[in-house]
């Protein structure tokens, strides 16, 4: 009989796979707590890996996937991409297992093709049909004592909100491939303690126990979603009650470190050249807004000289549909290259505050970072910007030069500003809605 899975706990993943004891090296055996007497043992061999169906009374299902990321992996030529765990606000970004040099269609390969069937069942119109969807357990891989292998954290149960098909590079010549990524939503676990009870999954892997009768053991929040479905999956996400003010210290690279010699570098290559920067933040302002799975269309940058408030113009789109299935919202975003160190105030975000207007988000983009006073007047007064300081712009940057410019900053920042199509304009921000 298994036990219950932790979110956040480490768990040891040894070789042997032996079940018996509960605790390896001083921590949980994983094996211990997946233990169904009578089958074959959970693994985490693969990134992808889907425990065999069984026919129950009401039909096929698949017990459970187990989802394994590996970060040590991310950047190598078998593993480019790099998966994002936004574990505060519940979303989770994982990439398939295509990889370069493989001649089979990518939706076909084992992890994939299980994950895609996932995919359908989550996207169930009924309750009786999302009662037979499959749970997704995501883990990491964290390393101990130097060494990558063996320990793996809980990361929790996931749904599939949407898929997409792109194209990456990988292998040692560095080819295109295409491959299938999916956004998943973290269920809140809070009315079980933020733990998975394995007895659920049990009772999915016996073939005499019905749908309905396994989600006697389900978490409350995943009945509720096979009640309701997708349309209730942002009161059902896993959120984390944090201070939203950040302590100025906390947002300065540490003295010395890659990230504080990036980030002056930086602000050196843009020191004086006002629109350049516009362009980059403009840029990073929309991989931000993409990542948290939303989709951002470009605008315009402004010709506004001095703090007018408005730099760069572009639009999120909300919602799974077009018409009364969606809504749009104008962006409208403020660049300030100053030295690293400097502060922004809570009178320069109010500039880019007081230019929203109902239905307007503003992001603000710095090299510098933001003062305490600012961020508590921005929470009190509910203020509807994202603020990105020097410190996130290094990492979102980074990231775009591991994936696709062999991690060369500069190289990064040169194919943002040549590539870039965004005109400079005094069009009014309003207009970004009609294109």
């Amino acid at each position: 009989m298994g036990g219950k899975l932790q979110v956040g706990q480490v768990y040891r993943y040894a070789s042997g796979k032996d079940p018996k004891p509960a605790l390896l090296d001083g921590l949980p055996n994983f094996h211990h707590v997946t233990h169904s007497s009578g089958h074959k043992r959970a693994l985490l061999e693969a990134g992808i890996n889907g425990i065999a169906k069984v026919a129950a009374p009401d039909g096929v299902r698949r017990p459970a996937i187990l989802i394994r990321s590996s970060p040590w992996k991310a950047g190598t030529e078998q593993t480019p991409w790099h998966d994002v765990f936004d574990m505060d606000n519940g979303h989770v970004r994982y990439f398939g297992d295509h990889k370069a040099g493989l001649s089979v269609p990518p939706g076909t390969t084992t992890g994939n093709a299980a994950l895609l069937d996932a995919f359908t069942d989550h996207q169930g119109h009924t309750p009786d049909e999302r009662a037979a969807a499959t749970p997704l357990l995501l883990f990491r891989a964290v390393p101990r004592n130097g060494k990558p292998k063996g320990h793996v954290a809980f990361c929790g149960l996931g749904v599939i909100e949407r898929t997409e098909r792109l194209v990456q590079w990988g292998g040692s010549e560095h080819t295109p491939f295409v491959n299938y990524v999916y956004d998943i939503a973290i269920i809140d676990l809070t009315s079980e303690d933020d733990t998975v009870d394995w007895g659920w999954i049990e009772a999915r892997r016996d073939k005499s126990v019905s749908h309905v009768q396994t989600l006697d053991l389900a978490p409350r929040a995943w009945r509720e979603w096979v009640k309701h479905g997708s349309s209730a999956l942002p009161g059902l996400r896993r959120r984390v009650a944090r201070a939203r003010v950040t302590k100025v210290r906390d947002q300065h690279p540490k003295p010395g470190g890659s990230e504080a010699v990036d980030l002056e570098t930086v602000y050196k290559y843009f020191d004086g050249r006002k629109h350049d920067f516009e362009a980059l933040a403009a840029a990073v302002a929309a991989r931000v807004l993409r990542g948290a799975g939303h989709r951002y269309v470009d605008g315009w940058l402004t010709r506004r000289s001095g703090d007018g408030g408005a730099d760069f113009v572009g639009r999120l789109d909300l919602g799974g549909g077009s018409g009364l299935a969606g809504t749009s919202l104008v962006v409208l975003g403020q660049a300030k290259c100053v030295k690293p160190d400097t502060l922004i105030t809570a009178e320069q975000i109010a500039r880019v505050v007081a230019r929203l207007r109902r239905g307007w988000i503003g992001v603000y983009v710095t090299t510098g970072a933001y003062s305490e006073s600012a961020q508590a007047e921005m929470v009190e007064d509910q203020y509807p910007i994202i603020l990105i300081n020097g410190v996130s712009l290094v990492a979102e940057l980074r990231s775009m030069a591991r994936d696709d410019h062999g991690g060369d900053l500069t190289v990064c920042i040169e194919h943002v500003l040549d590539g870039r199509e965004t005109a400079i304009t005094n069009r009014r921000p309003e207009e970004i809605l009609l294109q």
